[in-house]
């Protein structure tokens, strides 16, 4: 039902941004730089409303998250606002490339067999929420009763047949070996395990502080899934290159993120696609300084890198195995994303 074709990021400009000059040997670039943009294949636009439990619901779509979230047992509010997060960042007019559409990014082929007349309007339509989001919720109940029998997580089986089918779940006997299915499903779960409710945007303050724990780390190994909200930690086995952080104290690209803000009260999930859902991405010439950007070829299953911004066309990362945390060029990749501001959430419900 979701559009598994990766959206081809492409670099379409160059902009420059204030330096926050890091270091002398960064203040030799001058007085501004010129940054990569990107031109974000996003149907959300420049502005969407930010990912779901980090980020407060739309109020104008809360009440349905909130009684189509409880339509069977797998599904749960808040994992139903994390998916239409990834899915379409809340846009109703959203629309991509491979043709998914609206809110909940319904194939048409899907709509047609799987669409209800949510608000009963006498109309199935797949750009109207009232119908869409039930209809999101009542697809995901489906297949999970598809995949019922199949051994392992049943919420996690259920997100991996609504991205890859439930034939290719009940092939594999659980979620199936691609790649954008393991992401998808690893980041809809982490940003269902956020504290959801009323967010706030992170206070330059706090931004602040993010950045100078990240400069402190200066220096520190990369390591495969090391680092945690207490500091550089050992990894584990094997980045996609086969390099393991097992035995490599240190951090990787989103354990960096996590703990620096950490020490500014802010916590994120673990991963960057993660990181990305509790966040609110904002255009290119509103970037300040402790913003997030973000590496990858979509919002659901491509974010495979994160750095904190820190002004100029510099960022502090953890890049890759063999590296140390340092001083990158917002350029070194050639599928920068977006930029998104990490967001302050209450515990309370959506």
């Amino acid at each position: 039902m979701t559009d598994l074709t990766s959206e081809n990021q492409q670099m379409t400009g160059w902009r420059s941004f204030a330096v926050r000059a890091p270091t002398a040997a960064i203040l030799a670039v001058g007085a501004t730089a010129a940054v990569a943009g990107a031109a974000l294949l996003q149907a959300a636009g420049e502005d969407p409303v930010g990912a779901a439990l980090s980020l407060a619901v739309p109020s104008e779509y809360q009440d349905l998250v909130e009684e189509a979230g409880r339509t069977c047992p797998e599904v749960t509010p808040d994992l139903l606002a994390a998916l239409l997060s990834q899915e379409s960042r809340f846009d109703p007019e959203a629309q991509s490339p491979a043709g998914a559409q609206g809110i909940a990014q319904f194939m048409p082929s899907t709509w047609e067999s799987h669409g209800i007349d949510g608000n009963s309007d006498g109309k199935r339509d797949v750009w109207d929420p009232e119908d869409a989001i039930p209809s999101s919720a009542r697809y995901l109940c489906t297949v999970a009763e598809e995949v019922s029998d199949v051994p392992g997580d049943k919420q996690q089986n259920m997100l991996a047949a609504y991205n890859a089918g439930s034939g290719a779940v009940k092939k594999y006997g659980g979620i199936p070996p691609y790649k954008e299915t393991q992401t998808y499903v690893r980041a809809i779960t982490d940003a269902s395990k956020q504290p959801s409710g009323s967010g706030r945007i992170v206070s330059g303050g706090q931004a602040k502080t993010a950045i100078s724990a990240a400069e402190k780390m200066i220096g520190k190994p990369y390591s495969w899934g090391g680092g945690n909200a207490a500091g550089p930690s050992t990894g584990i086995c094997c980045s996609p290159s086969g390099k393991s952080g097992a035995s490599i104290t240190g951090f990787d690209c989103s354990g960096l993120t996590l703990y620096a803000y950490a020490k500014a009260g802010i916590t994120l999930p673990r991963t960057a696609a993660a990181q990305y859902a509790a966040s609110r991405r904002i255009d290119f010439k509103q970037a300040r300084p402790g913003d997030l950007i973000f590496y990858g070829s979509s919002a659901a299953a491509g974010i495979h890198h994160v750095g904190i911004y820190v002004g100029g066309p510099y960022m502090i990362d953890a890049p890759r195995p063999g590296t140390q945390v340092r001083y990158s060029r917002i350029d070194s990749m050639d599928d920068l994303y977006a930029v998104a501001r990490p967001v302050h959430a209450s515990s309370k419900e959506i």
